[in-house]
Order: C-alpha cells, then structure tokens, then sequence
C-alpha cells in the first residue's frame, strides 16, 4: 500500500488543508491516502503546530511525518488580500476545502462558503471547530481535551474512587478527524448525484464523542440515571475487566455475549454460577462483577499470560494481551496483516507509521510520502497557478507566501 499502484478511489479529487491541530489535518490525510491531491496551506511566519507536537528526531517531528504525508506543502497568508486572492484561486480548482479557523473568519477575510461558492459551486468546506459555527459556545476556543470534559468522556472514565480521566492522547480530534472524512465523502456522493453542487459541513468535535459514548442521553432522558465512574468494569456485562498473571503481564477480557459468559465460568472451575438466575444477562452478571472477577482473577494469576491466552483460545473465549506499542508492533497479526507499514521517508530513513485504515479490494490507495518541510512545494503549486518564479520571490519577500 506504499509504493506504485492504483492511485486510489479519490484520484482526481482536490482538496486544500487549511487546518491545523488536529482533527481537520486528520480528515485530509485520510483524503490522501485514498487518491485525493492535497495542498497543506500553512501560515509563513507559523505553521501547523502538529509540526511540533510530541517527539522529533533530528529536528523532524514524528507525528508530522504520518499526519502530514501525501499533502504538498505551502506558505500562504490568508489575513491579507494578496493571499486571498491567491487562495480564491485555488479553491476555484478544487473540490474540498478543510479548515478550522473560529467562526467568522473566513467571511472576514472574503472566503466564507458563501463567497467562495460564488466562484466554485461544487465545492464543499468542511469546517472543524470545538463547538460549531453557531451557538453560545460558537466563538470559545475549542481543543480536544475540552470535549472529553464536556462530552461525559472523562466523567466516567477512571476509577470509582479516582478522580475524572482524560486521555493521553488526542481521542475526540481523532474521532472527529474520522468523522470529518467521512462527512466530506457524504458531500462529494451526493454532488456527484444530485446536481454538481457542493456544501457547507459545519463539524464540531464535541458530537462525534458524544455519539460515540452510546446511549447515555437517552438512558437519562427516559431513567434518570447519570453514569459513574467503574475503572475496567462495564454497567453492561461482566466479567469485563484486565487481570494480572503469574508472570506479570495482563490480559483484558470480555463477555459481552452470554454464551462466551458461559464458557469463561466454565474454563475457570466455576460452572455452577453459570446456573444462577442473575447469569442469563449482562446487566445481572454486572451486579455481581465483584464474585466474578475474583473467580477470574484467581485463574488468571495462576497462570502466565501464555498458558492463559492459550486456554482463552481452546475455550473459544474473548481476550488480548495488553500490548505496550513495542508490544504491537512486534505482533505477528499485525506484521503479517500489514497494520503498521514502513515508509521511506528523505530525513528518518524507513519509518513505520499507521497503515491505510481500510483496505478496498480494487482501489486501495497508498501512502506516496510521509510529511513534507514546511513551504517545500511552494513554487510548485503556484507556479501550477500561472504565477512564475519572479512574482513568487516578490510575495515571499512581503510574506504573502514563503
């Protein structure tokens, strides 16, 4: 999926990345690896921050190569006119605009969707913000972490005795990076069979955690009922925890299904609670987790995680090891499945990053390049633009490009 091949189901698709940190950068990748040719539009004095976020090595940020990769670069300054109309003409090539600025902006500056579909009917913008373009929370800055606050995440995340949990990593701009790729396909499907024209998708990052957290408002609008923190444990089924084994190592494992329920009692020597009333359904194993986890915590941590993974699997019942990432990527399912791929990559040498993530039969797309310096394709773009060399080095000495 990385080198020469189809170049996948989006070829032809254009699409301009105005965003920055981290869900709208996310959608357009997704975008690329699967055919689309995307321009990175990146301030000249300050560009993306995901450029420095996390570790670099040598100077490179890492997570940039993956983020950034399949997208030409460049500098340009969209706060001025010059660079307006540069990007107007731009976007009267494409077919997808991404960005995250606050609401407003853009009409400020002359590029709202209503001016630029004047110039370009079929194009949709997809417009990534905390809490959307409207509403009293419109104009708060909005970053991943407030979502996971707002959106009941961290409310029931941790322990019972803990206190509220976020997570380490970017979980609700990834979700809603996820979210926005699929919300462009939506728009581009329907332009295709309905008329040519293109839409304004307004995507904040709050929704797409709040869908993925399940049915919590509907079980408080009809019960009541507020969710409290349970740490590994489940309110649905039980056992549903991680367990220590005998060599130090842990495992996680889940019966959402009553029939492997059933199966797990059986393989840890006690079958006779499988006959109580309360086992027949998830919630009322929840009510007893505490009698089933010590039942399976006993066998698990008499045992190496080997002999436990191995019984697991005889027994047709759910569990994984928890992986660490060295872990992961020395996983022969995800050697051989190809989740994880190498890429060559001109400063880091071979670099392994995330996969494409999903495969398609007939056009699978590739990753053609991992992430670009910043401005490296500056003169390229432009000069695809009719704007030749001499102009470029008159804009980039006013700071209009660089």
């Amino acid at each position: 999926m990385t080198g020469l091949g189809d170049p996948g189901p989006l070829a032809g698709v254009r699409v301009l990345d105005a965003a920055t940190v981290l869900a709208g950068p996310l959608a357009a990748q997704l975008l690329g690896d699967y055919g689309a040719e995307v321009v990175k539009i990146e301030h000249p004095a300050r560009p993306d921050s995901m450029r420095t976020h996390g570790p670099a090595k040598d100077g490179v940020g890492l997570w940039w190569s993956m983020i950034g990769r399949n997208k030409r670069c460049i500098g340009l300054h969209l706060g001025v006119p010059e660079g307006q109309e540069i990007f107007r003409r731009l976007a009267g090539a494409a077919d997808v605009v991404v960005e995250n600025f606050r609401p407003g902006v853009l009409e400020r500056w002359g590029l709202g969707y209503q001016q630029l579909r004047q110039i370009n009917p079929g194009l949709v913008l997809l417009r990534v913000t905390g809490f959307g373009q409207t509403g009293p929370y419109a104009q708060r800055p909005g970053f991943g972490t407030l979502a996971e606050a707002l959106s009941g995440f961290a409310a029931i995340t941790g322990e019972p005795d803990g206190p509220p949990t976020l997570p380490p990593f970017g979980l609700a701009d990834s979700i809603a990076g996820v979210t926005g790729f699929g919300a462009v396909l939506t728009a581009l499907y329907s332009r295709a069979t309905r008329g040519g024209e293109g839409q304004e998708i307004d995507l904040n990052i709050l929704a797409p955690l709040v869908t993925a957290l399940g049915p919590q408002p509907t079980v408080y609008d009809q019960l009541g009922t507020v969710p409290q923190r349970t740490g590994n444990r489940s309110g649905n089924n039980a056992p549903r925890n991680t367990y220590r084994t005998a060599d130090g190592q842990w495992v996680a494992v889940s019966t959402s299904a009553n029939s492997v329920a059933e199966r797990l009692l059986r393989l840890v020597g006690h079958p006779e609670v499988t006959e109580a009333p309360w086992f027949g359904s998830g919630a009322g194993r929840a009510a007893h987790a505490d009698l089933l986890d010590d039942y399976v915590a006993g066998w698990v941590g008499a045992r190496t995680r080997d002999q436990v993974q191995a019984a697991f699997e005889a027994a047709d019942v759910a569990v994984a090891p928890v992986y660490t990432v060295a872990d992961l990527l020395a996983d022969p399912h995800v050697t051989e499945t190809e989740l994880v791929t190498t890429v060559a990559d001109p400063a880091l040498g071979p670099v392994r990053m995330q996969n494409l993530l999903f495969g398609l039969s007939g056009t699978p797309g590739r990753i053609r390049f991992t992430g670009r310096p910043a401005y490296a394709d500056t003169g390229e773009v432009l000069g695809e633009l009719g704007i030749g060399p001499e102009r470029v080095a008159r804009l980039r000495e006013r700071g209009v490009v660089a």
